[in-house]
């Protein structure tokens, strides 16, 4: 079985220059690669863009600023520099990559239900905001997640999104509200300053697309991680 890094793209962010990204994609069947292998073989495959940062991600809102060493517990990251590329490991939640192409600093959010109520993503802007970034310049790309179709949840889950609760639940077949993490961050990254034009989807479906994508509701605790990445390319 072939090794190489299989990731998905999106137009708008291949077209800027020196910029690495992708929303990695499965290789194999649920439990065939243990989620250090796979840490270890996305960052050779990025290697020469730079050098992977990942976080020990605990559903908060917390930004980290790249570089560190090891996994500092963080749910966003921002870096400022060429080489230094950040990695978002998902199986359901949202990872959220945002750009600046006139500062040329990036930011990435892991955003789960949790981290989505939090407001990670506003937090991952305000941290670019605070590095001069003028949130219209913003570049954001949405990534494969658990879609509105699959992702039942409790009624409970509504109160956590206070205002917003409307816009981003939608009725289920079994009476059961069903939650939107993409239309709940584009809402956040939209009220942040970005235009609606900057967000950019793929919008596949984790849970649906066994075929692509690790999910955890579908395989559980042994589902394995896909990593999405972002950063400048230390030679552009």
């Amino acid at each position: 079985m072939s090794r190489t890094l299989e990731a998905a793209t999106l137009p708008a962010l291949e077209s800027i220059p020196g910029l690495v990204h992708g929303f990695e994609q499965r290789l194999g069947p649920a439990g065939w690669e243990e989620r250090d292998q796979t840490r270890r073989r996305v960052a050779q495959a990025l290697a020469d863009a730079g050098r992977l940062h990942l976080l020990k991600q605990v559903h908060g809102r917390r930004v980290q600023a790249a570089p560190w060493e090891g996994r500092p517990a963080a749910d966003a990251a921002v870096a400022e520099a060429p080489g230094l590329i950040l990695g978002i490991e998902t199986a359901d939640c949202l990872p959220v990559l945002l750009v600046d192409p006139v500062t040329r600093h990036v930011a990435a959010a892991h955003a789960g239900w949790r981290g989505t109520a939090a407001g990670v993503v506003r937090e991952a802007v305000a941290a670019l905001v605070a590095r001069g970034s003028d949130p219209s310049n913003l570049v954001a790309a949405l990534g494969p997640a658990i879609g509105p179709c699959c992702y039942e949840v409790g009624p409970e889950l509504r109160e956590a999104f206070g205002p917003d609760r409307e816009e981003v639940f939608r009725p289920g077949p079994r009476g059961r509200p069903h939650l939107d993490l993409r239309a709940a961050n584009r809402r956040q990254l939209e009220q942040s300053g970005l235009t609606a034009a900057n967000v950019h989807e793929l919008s596949d479906c984790t849970y649906c697309r066994a075929d692509l994508y690790h999910s955890y509701r579908r395989e559980g605790k042994g589902a394995g991680r896909m990593v999405s990445f972002v950063g400048w390319r230390l030679k552009s």
